[in-house]
């Protein structure tokens, strides 16, 4: 399959993603600053999000730049991950809404949840592909800090720390998030400012 397109369609998908969750940042009512005070929740949510996208692309990005090939099943599964994704507006706008409800940010906690796996399951996908088995694009791949942490104990342990936190104080998850993505954002391949199609 050609990996232009496939890259070409993802980064589409994820280009109006983050236009959707912008527009649900709305102007408002009064030219007062308690206005934009009342909207700093959503804003919060969205700088969250955003994030998100932003450190989700960049780990895909550097996956499909190693990749030889796109195999039918990885274009699939990489639809899945875009579908989990496409989530992520309507948990960043209930969020932001109501920040204190356990709802939104188990909402939230369950897309993110979503997408991790299906992110674990298209990183692991690249790496058995034929042409990449017991290759340095195999190795590279398993190198990555999102790909050891989502395959290790650590990550359903901090699922089920995150969701006891949410029970109790609900804005605990969202923030948690945003200190994990602040971390993942650094902790990229020591090369993935190098590759290039």
């Amino acid at each position: 399959m050609n990996k232009g397109r496939v890259e070409a369609f993802t980064d589409a998908v994820v280009a109006i993603i983050l236009t959707i969750m912008v527009l649900e940042f709305k102007t408002p009512e009064t030219a007062k600053w308690t206005g934009i005070i009342h909207q700093l929740p959503y804003f919060f949510a969205y700088i969250v999000s955003f994030l998100f996208v932003g450190v989700a692309w960049y780990n895909h990005h550097y996956m499909f730049a190693l990749a030889l090939r796109i195999s039918k099943k990885v274009y699939w599964i990489n639809n899945l991950w875009l579908f989990s994704m496409s989530l992520l507006p309507v948990a960043t706008g209930w969020v932001g809404k109501f920040p204190q409800a356990t709802g939104p940010e188990y909402l939230y906690l369950f897309v993110f949840i979503f997408w991790s796996l299906s992110y674990l399951w298209l990183s692991d996908a690249i790496r058995k592909t034929p042409e990449h088995v017991h290759t340095a694009v195999s190795q590279k791949i398993a190198q990555m800090f999102p790909f050891k942490f989502l395959s290790s104990i650590f990550f359903p342990l901090s699922v089920v720390i995150t969701a006891i936190g949410i029970y109790f104080y609900p804005a605990l998850g969202i923030s948690i998030t945003f200190v994990g993505l602040i971390i993942l954002s650094f902790l990229t391949p020591s090369d993935s400012d190098q590759v290039s199609q």
